[in-house]
């Protein structure tokens, strides 16, 4: 789980929930034919103003008007998902199929905030995080619905939880915030007293930093890429540039930092 610590650009994560069933193992496969990894521990996010909330006096909320359910399109889930593989491919720290223990051995001698994207083991989700923190290698699912993507939470802190159209853009906005967060060197306000068991759940909780992609080894990137993240360093204006139509059609193939 996660804890958005007053800001929703600073995240911690604390276990996630009970094993799968073993009713459900058995047929735990991926999406691609792989066989999953059945024992991924995994993080999940929750908020730590959930905690808060549950402690105050209780009250009768009003009654809230049910929204009728979002219509899906399943062409423009298509659409989306088949723009995220492709946004994965191109960005190089995408590992595909391996396993929670394969993403371990990489990241084990790491930095701390090394991470890489990989395919999930879990048949309900598509990719997992997989990062370095100070208390070792750890997972967070990423959760897909409404065509966006956001890390996988409770339902207590969902709400809270921003989500994007794609994986890189929202592994690419915690990087930057982590970067921002290295740069202010501004210590966070304490948090407000928590009840005792809420309290030893945050202290058991890991600050989940996102600072630098693992590419994978057998796919080193080419210089055209490597130009095309300096460029999009540079500027965010793209069309603005005296470029080439193809050479403007390929920097918008990966609109990304990382």
């Amino acid at each position: 789980m996660l804890f958005p610590w007053f800001r929703s650009d600073m995240i911690l994560c604390v276990q996630g929930p009970h094993p799968l069933l073993a009713e459900e193992k058995s047929r735990r496969l991926s999406l691609r034919g792989i066989a999953a990894d059945l024992s991924e521990p995994v993080m999940q996010p929750l908020s730590v103003t959930a905690f808060q909330e549950e402690s105050a006096p209780a009250f009768v909320a009003p009654a809230l008007e049910i929204n009728s359910p979002r219509m899906r399109d399943p062409e423009e889930d298509l659409m989306c998902i088949a723009k995220t593989f492709s946004y994965l491919r191109e960005s190089g720290w995408y590992w595909g199929s391996i396993t929670a223990s394969e993403a371990k051995q990489h990241l084990q001698k790491m930095p701390e905030g090394t991470f890489l994207v990989r395919d999930s083991t879990h048949p309900s989700y598509l990719f997992t995080l997989s990062v370095k923190t100070n208390r070792g290698p750890t997972n967070v699912r990423i959760e897909y619905a409404d065509s966006k993507f956001r890390l996988d939470s409770n339902c207590l802190s969902k709400p809270r939880i921003l989500a994007f159209p794609d994986v890189v853009s929202l592994i690419q906005h915690y990087v930057m915030s982590c970067t921002m967060e290295s740069k202010n060197d501004v210590p966070y306000p304490p948090p407000s007293p928590l009840p005792p068991i809420q309290k030893e759940m945050a202290a058991a909780a890991v600050h989940l930093k996102l600072i630098r992609p693992l590419s994978r080894k057998d796919n080193a990137p080419s210089l055209q890429h490597l130009c095309r993240l300096r460029i999009n360093k540079s500027t965010a204006e793209v069309d603005q540039l005296p470029l080439p139509r193809r050479m403007g059609d390929y920097l918008k193939q990966y609109p990304f930092q990382l």
